[in-house]
């Protein structure tokens, strides 16, 4: 289920987490698709568990000026949208259960 862009529930109140999300990945649309590539290049390689986390580090490390506000609080959603755009690759995640919609 892709995640839809959604106003936060009161006004003035802070974006969520995924509001912020929402926002990054829209305006970034190149972040996605480098963790896409990074991710088929480990799994080519033999990888059978993936972190998300090592894959922000790489990123950062290739492309230092290239992602700016790439906060570590969007591994789970970046982890679930590779999920959704490729199911074969699941079993190389492990996810934990969301505590927020």
């Amino acid at each position: 289920m892709r995640l839809a862009l959604r106003p936060s529930l009161r006004a003035g109140s802070r974006p969520t987490l995924t509001d912020q999300f929402l926002a990054y990945d829209s305006e970034h649309p190149y972040v996605y698709r480098a963790l896409e590539r990074l991710t088929a290049e480990r799994i080519a390689a033999g990888a059978t568990r993936i972190g998300l986390k090592g894959l922000f580090e790489e990123l950062r490390w290739r492309l230092p000026q290239g992602v700016r506000g790439l906060n570590n609080n969007y591994t789970a959603f970046y982890a679930r949208k590779l999920i959704e755009d490729h199911p074969h690759w699941a079993p190389a995640f492990e996810l934990r259960r969301r505590r927020t919609p």
